[in-house]
């Protein structure tokens, strides 16, 4: 030791360096003895156990800032729960990048450039916590197996950027118990939902619901949602427990189907092969059969699914992932136990390491690589690429990188950027195992020159708008007005041209309104446009016009031209005069694409092919409308419902359907009754010709007449137009479907040869076509135009009339009385009327500019009335039952896309999954009465022949008091007991009613002002009997005696009350005879129609007008019933104008409901028809119940219109059993209160008021289209007596009675007279009593009688008058 005395200062320092690295040696034995691979981890202080919230953050902190080495991983919180707890996440990955600074930094740093993003969310469900722990024993697993050299790990950390999140949702896991497999344990709340007791997994934005839904109750959907924002994810996991399977998009579907609807994405194939590498590496998912506790009969194909067909979950995380974002997430459904034992853990690690490492593996499949600014090379962020067939497309990160996910197969690969050209890779090989490397280089575009006005052909304009700006080619624009030209000049596939459409929607919203008219058959959506300056909004006296484009898919000229037309519309609003003008006085509807569909099956360079031509049922749209020549036996498909149902509701005035194959205009008529290629000339063929040459003349070439020299040498059409038979016979064209069916007047113009040229040709297109296309929205402008107004009250009149002498083509007002009529330059006798109005006439001179306003006043028929009979009437004020707040509730409905709002802004909707027998529709009644006890009154109305009950269920804001103020509405379905859609239709409106009770503001109005019924099975005993999925079988169709009970309902006279069904005699005795109801509506089934009264054969049909119009009015708010073509087998030709027909003519019959409750009830009845098959699968009512749900509450609403009146007398008093007389025949009571309410269609009625005792009255009285006309009636005392006037009966009744009194006053004093002199007479006889008793007793033995005479003789009596009395 003496020798080593140097070392002696030196001990402190060598102990202090020793116990350094003797730490370090232990800190990476301890990294190196965790878990390798197929390896556990060792020591009671690492064994998996379930880690409360502190204990997580130290393990995970530990792991990142002590084991892991530099570089390796980094923990971050995106932010906190409703609780406070931080949502942690743990990043992996060699060589992070440092985090940035700044407030739209992420705290876990920047991606890094080629790397994909991979994320592993657990937790989401507190009380399904498996995953909480295989996350955190993952992230030990890779740590270790990088420290260990794995050369899997290492390589799997080294290419991708890794994000494990162990808990979504810690405030549920506190809540959570362990050893809880059911989840029904927690401690307090479930722990299943946050702290706000929402479902994180149903709280996510969705594409299918109606309504958004409220993050401020969800920070962790909040967090998530930003943490995806400032990153791209490629792959996505999310792991729950309650099953072993895993599930993939889509989550959901539009009809929100409870279970067994395969809801497929785009990427449907991406999906299963992402589930099928978890599935296949886990040794009880593969199998199919996890066997849960009460679901061992559940069975997975593979141990996966799609997430709809298993159960529907609409607001779903993963859905949300692939929607919103560019990530695949698929969700995994860990164990059956949602909160498993501790001491299972390990083995539920082993069963799910491989899984786990080779799911993330597979974020490397694909397509990957650069998008590049050719010039710069720079990378593009928020490039599209796109992948042929497939409609989803992903955008490129911050470098310009991007992962496309694909399964093995060859590709056309397609980057677009905005101010780019195109790039598309043909042929891209897409092998198992590593992405396809894909690079792109995007040359920027360059501004299209403004070509020089002189050199075109000189044309002045003949028409425009009012006040428009129109330069001839001779005239150039001063620079100051120099138009901006389109820039975006290529072919734009689905998801690109859907990002175009958003992108001027968003940054033009004040002149623009992006809308969809309907879905393609493979779900993509039918785009439209709108610019006007005041978007959403039908400006009165402003016509609408539409563009309609790419018709044929592989006929895209018009597709891309009317691109550049949005583009240059917006761009030019406010600077350039022309455009201003337009968007200012036209509403402007485009539709780029009618068959998107098609579309991605065509090829650019088609240039006379039909690949891509039809839709994707294989069906050509354009012979594919109702003809008025041939009946089209193609079924109609959803691109054609759905422009059809677009033109039925909006006013369009003009269109143009755009073209490929030739250059021409083509004008109606597209066929002929003979089929053949001849001139088919329609009523307006003039204006046509003049139209169509508006835009042929603006287009130099098309103007020649001769387009396709090369392919159609011989084809000439003189000035560029012609008659579309005239060319080629085409039935079931859309053009002249518009023209027959709507106010809209339509050309088809070819644009050009080539169908689908080279993108590099299609700035020449646009400015070929530019001019035409402006010139022929002005052509809107022209004719004439106005309004036709009520002489009374200044209001516009809906559906009047305008007809034009000598042209066969009438046109009808909108809904404020505003009409527009398109006219050549000539004088015209135009001609108006309206129901209930008197016609009006005028000669009208029209130019060769804008429009003509000429308005139309017209008065109503029978408007004098005789002086003295017209009763007091005061139309409703806010103190009125109906106020002006529901007035306008009720306008608002009524008006364009009314409905449609209320049910986007419902806030629950219901899903008819099942078919209900007699217990089950029992109980679900109950329920509903049970669980909504302060809107519903359940009432039994009879017993059917097998004692079931018949169920009424009344819903009403006091559904046990008597409101007569209010209208009643019936709805009753089941009279045929095989027919029980409607029964199932019903309940849903039910359920639908009291859901959103008290939530949506419109469904709380109509039920605070609606008595509304709701009889759903009126047939019990036939119900029972019926069978599913058996469309023709009459089983069941009649009660148990066999009766077809809507042939029972026959009238009191003809059959005793006693004799009918007791089912027909409940509804009668019950609903029927209460008279006080103002609309009953019956749900049948075995066709697609609406009828209404009389079933029974009849000479006239009372108030036709307006059942038809009631009938009308269902039928038009359904998605295909209005188009009058069932369908159904047997029926393929049958053909039903307007899906509505008199009872009679389609069916004729007896004793129908709808029939007595005309007659008898004073209530109309219409009949719907829900579909061609009676009892039809379970799995379609989802479908049925969307299609129905609009025109049922288009009929709670219909039922607050018409005439609603109050009958008092003239002190206030209401008087009952008033009978009201409408148009001389339709009769209704007034009820309890003196109210009384009737359905009319709108226009002039007649209203005759009687009552005993009281002055009839006699009116006329306005009914308007979207709201109740209320009428006060004040009575006076009858004026009659006999038919004779009060004054004159009571003048000759007082002069009879003087007359009378007078007469009996002479005889009394006559009788008075006489009365004195008999009396002194006989005075005197008493006087000389006693001389004549003695001579009285002698002559006793003699007549009395003589006695008598001679003693009562009055001696003033002549002789004569003594003489007669002794005779007797």
């Amino acid at each position: 030791m003496a020798g080593r005395w140097w070392l002696a200062p030196l001990l402190p320092l060598l102990l202090l360096l020793w116990r350094a690295e003797t730490a370090h040696i232990k800190k990476a034995e301890a990294a190196a003895s965790t878990t390798a691979a197929n390896t556990s981890v060792t020591g009671a202080a690492l064994a998996m156990h379930y880690m409360d919230e502190a204990e997580l953050a130290s393990s995970l902190r530990s792991l990142a800032e002590d084991e892991a080495p530099p570089g390796l991983a980094r923990l971050f919180s995106i932010g906190r729960s409703g609780e406070g707890r931080e949502l942690w996440v743990l990043r992996l990955g060699a060589n992070l990048p440092e985090v940035e600074a700044g407030p739209d930094a992420d705290p876990g740093g920047p991606p890094v450039a080629g790397r994909p993003q991979v994320k592993l969310v657990a937790n989401m469900h507190g009380d399904e916590t498996l995953g909480r722990a295989l996350l955190v024993r993952l992230a030990r697993e890779l740590v270790s197996g990088w420290l260990q050299g794995d050369p899997r790990l290492r390589r799997l950390l080294n290419s991708t950027d890794l994000y494990l999140m162990p808990s979504l949702n810690p405030d549920g896991f506190a809540r959570a118990t362990e050893g809880d497999c059911a989840g029904a344990a927690g401690k307090g709340p479930a722990g299943r939902e946050n702290a706000g007791g929402k479902d994180l997994n149903r709280s996510f934005p969705d594409q299918f619901a109606t309504a958004r839904p409220d993050l401020a109750t969800v920070p962790e959907v909040r967090a998530l949602m930003e943490w995806m924002r400032r990153n791209r994810f490629v792959l996505s996991a999310n792991l729950h427990g309650g099953s072993v399977v895993a599930s993939y998009p889509y989550d959901d579907s539009a009809v929100h189907q409870r279970s067994g609807l395969y809801s497929r994405s785009a990427d449907d194939e991406v999906f299963k092969y992402l589930a099928k590498a978890y599935a296949l590496n886990h040794p009880i998912m593969k199998t199919g059969t996890p066997n849960c506790p009460g679901e061992e009969n559940e069975v997975f194909e593979g141990g996966i699914t799609n997430g709809a067909q298993w159960y529907d979950v609409e607001g779903g995380m993963q859905d949300y992932n692939y929607v919103w974002a560019n990530c695949f997430e698929v969700t995994f459904e860990l164990s059956c136990c949602k909160y498993p034992p501790a001491s299972q853990l390990e083995l539920e690690w082993e069963n799910n390491r491989e899984s786990l490492l080779t799911f993330i593996e597979k974020v490397h499949i694909g397509i990957k690589g650069f998008v590049r600014d050719s010039v710069t090379q720079a990378g593009l962020e928020n490039a599209t690429i796109s992948v042929a067939g497939i409609a989803h497309n992903i955008t490129t990160g911050r470098f310009g990188d991007y992962h496309r996910l694909l399964v093995p197969r060859t590709y056309n690969i397609t980057a677009a950027a905005v101010g780019y050209l195109l790039v598309t890779m043909v042929n891209v090989e897409v092998k198992e195992g590593n992405a396809t490397v894909v690079d792109f280089s995007l040359e920027p575009t360059v501004a299209v020159p403004i070509s020089d006005p002189t050199q075109d052909t000189p044309v002045t304009a003949t028409d425009s708008a009012p006040n428009a700006t129109n330069v001839t080619s001779t005239e150039r624009p001063t620079p100051a007005h120099q138009a901006i030209q389109p820039k975006d000049f290529r072919h734009h596939h689905f998801p690109d041209m859907e990002i175009f459409l958003r992108k001027y929607a968003n940054e033009y919203p004040s002149i623009t309104r992006l809308y969809s008219a309907g879905k393609s058959v493979e779900q993509r959506e039918l785009y439209v446009m709108e610019i006007s300056d005041n978007p959403g909004i039908h400006e009165l006296g402003e016509p609408e016009f539409k563009y309609i484009g790419n018709m044929h898919g592989n006929e895209v000229v018009g597709r891309e031209l009317l691109l550049n037309l949005i583009e240059y519309l917006c761009k030019n609003y406010g600077t350039d005069p022309e455009v201003t003008d337009l968007v200012q006085k036209t509403r402007i509807h485009i539709m780029p694409s009618m068959n998107p569909d098609g579309y991605e099956k065509s090829q650019e360079g088609d240039r006379e092919g039909t690949l891509g031509r039809n839709n994707s049922n294989n069906y050509d749209l354009n012979r594919n409308f109702p003809d008025q020549f041939f009946q089209i036996s193609d079924p109609l498909q959803p691109e054609t419902m759905a422009v059809m149902n677009w033109l039925k509701t909006y006013p369009f005035v003009l269109s143009a359907n755009l073209h490929g194959g030739s250059l021409v205009v083509n004008y109606p008529y597209d066929d002929d009754q003979r089929g053949t290629a001849t001139y088919s000339k329609s009523p307006d063929d003039s204006l046509f010709q003049q139209i169509a040459l508006s835009y042929a003349k603006e287009n130099a070439q098309m103007f020649q007449g001769h387009p396709c020299v090369e392919m159609y040498p011989d084809e000439y059409f003189p000035h560029g137009i012609t008659n579309g038979a005239h060319w080629y016979n085409v039935p079931g064209g859309m053009q002249d479907w518009n023209y027959l069916n709507t106010n809209c007047f339509e050309l088809t113009i070819e644009l050009g040869c080539v169908k689908y040229p080279k993108a590099e040709e299609l700035p020449r297109y646009w400015e070929q076509n530019r001019k035409s296309l402006l010139q022929f929205i002005k052509q809107v402008h022209r004719g004439v135009k106005g309004f036709v107004l009520d002489a009374t009250d200044g209001q516009g009149i809906l559906n009047a009339t305008i007809s034009i002498a000598n042209i066969d083509h009438p046109v009808s007002t909108y809904t404020g009385g505003d009409y527009w009529r398109l006219l050549a330059q000539g004088t015209y006798k135009i001609t108006v009327s309206a129901r209930g109005y008197n016609s009006e006439t005028k000669i009208v001179k029209v130019g060769d500019k804008s429009a003509v306003q000429v308005n139309f006043t017209l008065t109503r028929k029978d408007s004098k009335m005789e002086e003295g009979k017209m009763p007091d009437i005061n139309m409703a004020d806010a103190s009125d039952p109906i106020t002006k707040e529901f007035e306008m509730l009720i306008k608002n409905l009524s008006a364009e896309n009314g409905l449609e709002h209320l049910l986007l802004t419902s806030t629950a909707d219901v899903l008819p999954y099942r078919y209900r027998p007699y217990k089950d529709l029992s109980m679900f009644l109950r329920g509903l009465n049970l669980n909504y006890p302060l809107i519903t009154n359940l009432t039994s109305l009879g017993q059917s022949v097998e004692f079931r009950q018949i169920w009424s269920l009344e819903i009403s804001n006091k559904p046990n008091q008597s409101e007569p103020e209010e209208p009643k509405i019936r709805f009753v379905a089941g009279i045929h007991g095989n027919a029980p859609v409607g029964t199932e239709l019903l309940l849903a409106l039910a359920e639908f009613l009291c859901m959103n009770y008290k939530k949506n503001l419109a469904v709380t109005k109509l039920i605070d002002k609606t008595r509304i019924v709701i009889v759903p099975s009126l047939n019990p005993d036939g119900r029972e009997i019926a069978q599913e999925r058996d469309c023709a079988s009459k089983i069941g169709q009649t009660n148990a005696h066999g009766k077809d009970l809507d042939t029972d309902f026959t009238s009191n006279s003809s059959q005793q009350s006693g004799a009918r069904e007791p089912e027909t005699k409940a509804i009668i005795e019950n609903l029927i005879m209460k008279e006080d109801f103002s609309l009953s509506v019956a749900l049948d089934g075995g066709s697609l129609l609406v009828t209404y009264p009389y079933d029974k054969p009849v000479q006239t049909v009372e108030n036709k007008e307006t059942l038809k119009h009631l009938a009308s009015l269902y039928a038009t708010n359904h998605p295909t019933m209005y188009l009058g073509q069932s369908s159904c087998p047997n029926r393929s030709d049958e053909n039903i104008p307007g899906g509505v027909m008199l009872g009679a003519e389609w069916h004729s019959h007896l004793g129908s409901m709808k029939d007595f409750s005309v007659a008898y009830g004073h209530c109309p009845e219409i009949t719907v028809y829900t579909g061609c098959c009676y009892f039809p699968a379970a799995g379609q009512l989802p479908a049925l119940w969307v299609e129905n749900k609009k025109s049922l509450l288009a009929m709670l609403v219909e039922v607050h219109k018409g005439i609603y009146g109050l009958v008092q007398d003239r002190h206030g008093r209401p008087v009952s059993k008033v009978e009201i007389v409408l148009n001389e025949r339709v009769k209704v009571s007034t009820k309890e209160g003196g109210y009384f309410h009737v359905l009319l269609t709108p226009g002039y009625h007649n209203l005759h008021a009687k009552a005993d005792g009281y002055q009839q009255q006699h009116i006329q009285v306005l009914v308007h289209h979207d709201v109740a006309t209320f009428v006060h009636i004040q009575f006076d005392m009858d004026n009659r007596i006999f038919g004779l006037p009060r004054e004159l009966v009571v003048t000759v009744a007082g002069a009879t009675m003087s007359a009378l009194l007078l007469t009996a006053c002479i005889i009394w004093c006559v009788c008075s007279i006489k009365s004195n002199r008999h009396k002194d007479g006989f005075h005197r006889l008493r006087q000389h009593h006693d001389d004549y008793e003695d001579e009285i007793r002698m002559m006793s033995t003699g007549s009395k009688k003589s006695l008598l005479s001679h003693e009562f003789q009055d001696e003033t009596d002549t002789e004569e008058e003594t003489l007669y009395s002794s005779k007797h």
